[in-house]
């Protein structure tokens, strides 16, 4: 991600940081420098980015949940001021150099980012004079510094989003608006995932490529929606001849109210009308201008984007029909919620709530939320998971599936059931085909995917036991624990933990038939070196904590290596060695205290019961939802469907009618 600095900030932080090669001369300069507001931005501010602060004390961070929260990357003057008067409540104003401001990035006490700043250093200078700055402001100082804290945090309203349909929602339309199954996004070029999802607006851009093929689809399904007739009713009425204006004019706007998912303006009603009617001036055919217009329609970019203007927009009521739509259906409105919007139906939460509810009970939400599970889940890394033949004989494509199969219906189950939905990690129970059953050495189920209980003695208990877990965050040969980690880290706690730095070594010491060892022994290195040891420490020692499960899923008392033997004169190699080790499956989570666990099982527990998962889920749902990461703005609704969602006792459904009808989803909150 690119970070985007005010010019000040940004020429100050370059400044300090060709500085820092030279020791004496920072010394001096900020020994000498009068210690003020601007201080901290233009050098204390940017020495906190240096050392790498902001990477666990930002809303996403390890440390989302302490009391020091970095601002949005690209934060005004006047906000970075605010954050740095925001510090005083980290500052022992009669002894600072107690405060804990001080003590923890030098880790004088406990600190789970390690060691930030050295004691002595000119980094811990910097940090000490702002420090004595805070204490010594005066009781009136302090007063005015938190209404300037105060007022930094403006509450805006949202802005003009314009969101791409995804490939997955232009199938479903394409699906709805003309009756067509043949899938056309399923060869469109492939999507990214970006905040863990794949309709987050910053992976959105449209390149050559993907405007071609909008425009062969176009092409293809505009000659195919009259083969045969207009057999899905799209003509609204008989016309008298080809050029009956009234028809036209009845088709165009009936087929752009629901392709634009709101009401044509006249002026594009007489601009289709009159592609049509020349269109049939060549053809001499009705369903050829018709057909002319839906290829038209269906490369507009009101078609392919959902372009929100927000509450004060006269199509607003039609905004909210397709934000329910799309979130609830993973489609374009419907004819009756279209009518709803139309009538003025979708003005009140209360009315949204009563509509919510219903479309949840449509078959259609099941599809749709279980598009959301496939994509925070990464299904797609399951599906496309390979194995070593030679050691994982059991697994192939259809035993992935099974796998992807078996976390969809424990999701189903808690969600359409009304069920806990904090039991994803703790479920003592799943669902399994007999290939699974024998993997994970269960009785062969009654029927395929019936629920079955796990053993009292199982260390498995739910999504942390489950194949499709194990599988995407392991090699193809082996486990990896710093994978599991940060999928826990990243997909269940909702933290981001930044990539190694460039240039960081990160070979570990090779396993050998004379120097044995489990991933426990060479993941050590990481927890030595300097460079790595910051956010390794967050990873490595979860993932550890599954190590009795192996690269397919399946338990394994003791860690088996095999090494394959040399090859002789005619080419025949001797039987491989095996060696079995016992395995330490010990693990903590990094920064919550009381947290160390031996299996899946322990580890559901407490992610079950830790506010910062509960939060998370919240986080994911949001993101998923509104198509964009959430910001500090953000805060007061995120917390307000955190309580939503727990008072509820954690029933999903819950948690999306109180998404739904919150004043951000009706576009009159913050964003």
């Amino acid at each position: 991600m690119v970070r985007r600095w005010p010019a000040p900030v940004l020429f100050s932080a370059l400044m300090l940081a060709a500085a820092f090669t030279a020791f004496m001369p920072v010394a001096f300069a900020q020994a000498t420098r009068v210690v003020d507001e601007s201080f901290f931005v233009e050098s204390a501010y940017p020495m906190l980015h240096a050392v790498q602060c902001e990477r666990c004390h930002s809303d996403n961070g390890v440390a989302s949940e302490a009391r020091l929260a970095f601002p949005e990357t690209d934060a005004g003057r006047d906000q970075i001021t605010a954050f740095g008067l925001s510090l005083m409540d980290l500052v022992d104003r009669k002894n600072p150099e107690q405060s804990m401001l001080l003590r923890k990035p030098t880790k004088r006490v406990k600190h789970t980012g390690g060691q930030r700043i050295k004691p002595g250093s000119d980094e811990e200078a910097v940090l000490l004079r702002w420090i004595n700055y805070l204490a010594g402001l005066s009781d009136e100082q302090v007063r005015q510094a938190r209404e300037r804290i105060a007022r930094s945090d403006p509450r805006g309203v949202e802005a003009l989003a314009v969101r791409r349909l995804t490939h997955s929602q232009y199938n479903q339309t394409v699906r709805d608006l003309l009756g067509d199954q043949i899938q056309p996004a399923s060869g469109f070029p492939k999507e990214d995932f970006v905040n863990g999802f794949k309709n987050q607006l910053e992976g959105q851009g449209i390149s050559p490529l993907q405007a071609e093929a909008y425009s062969k689809a176009a092409e293809r399904l505009a000659r195919a929606a009259f083969r045969g007739g207009d057999q899905h009713g799209l003509i609204p009425r008989q016309p008298a001849s080809p050029t009956d204006a009234a028809c036209v004019d009845a088709f165009v706007r009936q087929f752009g109210l629901k392709a634009f998912r709101r009401p044509l303006t006249d002026d594009e009603a007489r601009r289709y009308s009159g592609l049509f009617l020349e269109e049939v001036g060549r053809a001499k055919n009705f369903q050829a201008g018709a057909s002319m217009v839906i290829e038209a329609m269906l490369q507009s970019p009101h078609f392919l984007f959902r372009i929100e203007r927000g509450a004060d927009s006269p199509a607003a009521p039609f905004e909210i029909a397709s934000r329910l739509s799309y979130l609830l259906w993973g489609t374009t409105p419907s004819d009756e919620l279209l009518r709803a919007a139309g009538k003025g139906d979708l003005a009140t939460a209360e009315q949204i709530e009563a509509s919510a509810r219903r479309m949840l009970e449509d078959p259609r939400a099941r599809p749709a939320m279980e598009e959301f599970l496939a994509q925070w889940m990464r299904f797609d890394r399951v599906l496309e998971a390979t194995r070593d033949r030679r050691r994982f004989r059991e697994f192939n494509a259809d035993v992935a599936a099974a796998m992807v199969e078996e976390t969809r219906r424990l999701f189903s189950h808690l969600v359409w059931n009304d069920q806990n939905f904090m039991e994803f990690f703790t479920a003592d129970y799943t669902f399994v085909n007999s290939d699974l059953a024998r993997l994970y050495g269960l009785p062969a189920p009654g029927e395929e995917f019936a629920k079955v209980e796990y053993p009292a003695d199982s260390g498995r208990s739910g999504v942390l036991g489950h194949g499709s877990f194990l599988v995407l965050t392991s090699t193809p040969s082996e486990t990896s624990p710093t994978a599991r980690g940060l999928f826990v880290r990243n997909h269940f706690l909702g933290q981001e933990v930044p990539p190694p730095p460039a240039g960081v070594n990160t070979v570990l010491p090779n396993i050998t038939e004379d120097a044995p060892m489990t991933n426990r022994q060479p993941l050590a290195v990481h927890l030595n070196s300097e460079s790595c040891a910051s956010c390794h420490r967050l990873l490595d020692p979860i993932g550890l904590g599954f190590e009795q499960y192996n690269a397919i899923g399946a338990f394994q008392k003791k860690m088996v290596l095999q090494f394959p033997g040399p090859r002789g004169e005619e080419g025949r190699g001797r039987k491989s060695t095996i060696k079995e080790l016992d395995v330490d499956s010990s693990g903590y989570i990094q920064g919550i205290e009381d947290s160390a666990f031996s299996t899946p099982r322990e580890l559901g527990r407490l992610l079950a019961a830790s506010p910062t998962c509960q939060k998370a889920i919240v986080k994911q749902l949001f993101r998923y939802a509104f198509g964009r990461q959430e910001t500090v703005n953000d805060q007061p609704v995120i917390d307000a469907l955190v309580a939503k969602f727990r008072d509820s006792g954690f029933r999903f459904r819950e948690l999306i009618i109180a998404l739904v009808t919150s004043e951000l989803f009706l576009q009159k909150g913050s964003g």
